[in-house]
């Protein structure tokens, strides 16, 4: 069994750890955007091709106390790092410090760099080492005064599933839209909307959850080169997943009021293998009403915030408008809202039944959920 770390925008850790115990793994540790649990080694091809919700997934090699450079060092020159990386092997450093002594994250680099170039110098006999073959990135993260040492598998992040080459001027990064649509509850007798689509982000990720397509399907990942899985565990995951996807008898509608932005999602959706499973057209959010009329309805949508599109007047206008639009023409509708606006609630109308703290990126934002009908 190896010990893994997955990684995920601050908010997500719950959610992220409801699909690593769906998975049949058992959870170890939860901290501030990550969680620690064991699988065995396919697992490192499950979860990247599958997690929904998490940015990387790490191998943890060891946990040390690290208070010290010198004791960072000895605890990193222990790892028997030859089992892993080989005697051409690339291993770049990156790392993170929390709430600990050692918190110069480049000196820290430096000492895990050279901790295991002596490790691997010593064991290969070799005085200076290569690093021109198999790229094994090391990650290190420091949370008070305890160092993680780790090895990435996921190598570009797990947000970026490779369908979205172009975005808006503001995009949602895609794990933080896969969980807005898994906390919408999405069902299929109920449709779900967003009336602001963008890149269309939103919209492709309900398609991928609803239709139970593994996120990271289409794309590749750093540790398909490493010598711990063959390349029939990644073929054999893969194919799993194929024979998994199943069909979406609910309705996705998306819309945007910029027509360049619905050409965009709609290349998006192609590319994603989902444009057969969602219905976009040009609209206004400020006179929105159902597509169908008569049916039941959830909104899932990431207006402007007032800090990256437009100034904060202009998106509290909007907020106004799209208000009275819900009020007036979709009064029975769930709406699920994300804005980093601390006064939406204000300029939207309505006081939200419950608010989740969220991040887009580095922004913090309240996601607004409205459940009752007004």
């Amino acid at each position: 069994m190896l010990k893994l770390v997955a990684t995920c925008l601050f908010g997500l850790e719950k959610l992220l750890g409801e699909e690593i115990d769906a998975l049949g793994y058992r959870r170890l540790d939860t901290i501030d955007g990550r969680v620690v649990f064991e699988a065995p080694e396919r697992g490192v091809a499950v979860c990247n091709l599958r997690l929904r919700y998490a940015e990387r997934v790490m191998i943890l090699l060891s946990k040390f106390p690290a208070r010290t450079f010198e004791e960072l060092f000895q605890g990193t020159k222990a790892i028997p790092w030859e089992d892993w990386i080989g005697r051409n092997g690339a291993f770049p450093v990156k790392g993170h410090s929390v709430k600990s002594a050692l918190f110069s994250v480049p000196d820290c680099q430096k000492i895990v760099k050279k901790a295991i170039a002596d490790r691997l110098s010593s064991v290969y006999r070799i005085s200076r080492l290569p690093e021109t073959g198999t790229l094994y990135a090391v990650s290190f993260f420091l949370l008070r005064d305890e160092a993680y040492l780790m090895i990435d598998t996921t190598g570009i992040t797990l947000h970026k599933r490779g369908y979205r080459t172009q975005a808006g001027i503001a995009p949602l990064r895609e794990t933080l839209a896969a969980a807005m649509v898994r906390l919408s509850r999405p069902r299929e007798d109920v449709l779900l909307v967003d009336p602001m689509c963008g890149s269309g982000t939103i919209a492709i990720e309900a398609a991928l959850l609803t239709g139970n397509i593994a996120p990271g399907l289409y794309r590749s990942f750093s540790a398909e080169t490493f010598e711990l899985l063959p390349s029939s565990v990644w073929e054999e995951e893969r194919e799993r997943a194929r024979g998994e996807i199943r069909p979406y008898p609910g309705k996705i509608y998306a819309s945007d009021l910029d027509e360049s932005c619905i050409q965009l999602a709609k290349e998006n959706a192609r590319r994603a293998g989902v444009a057969d499973r969602i219905e976009f057209c040009v609209a206004d959010v400020r006179r929105f009403s159902s597509p169908e009329p008569g049916a039941r309805g959830t909104i899932v949508t990431n207006p402007p915030y007032g800090e990256r599109l437009g100034d904060l007047e202009e998106a509290r206008a909007l907020a106004a408008a799209m208000g009275k639009a819900f009020r007036e023409n979709i009064p029975a509708w769930q709406l699920y809202i994300i804005t980093s606006d601390e006064q939406f609630e204000r300029f939207f109308g309505r006081r939200a039944d419950k608010v989740r703290k969220l991040y887009n990126g580095m922004i913090r934002c309240g996601f607004y959920q409205f459940f009752r009908r007004t």
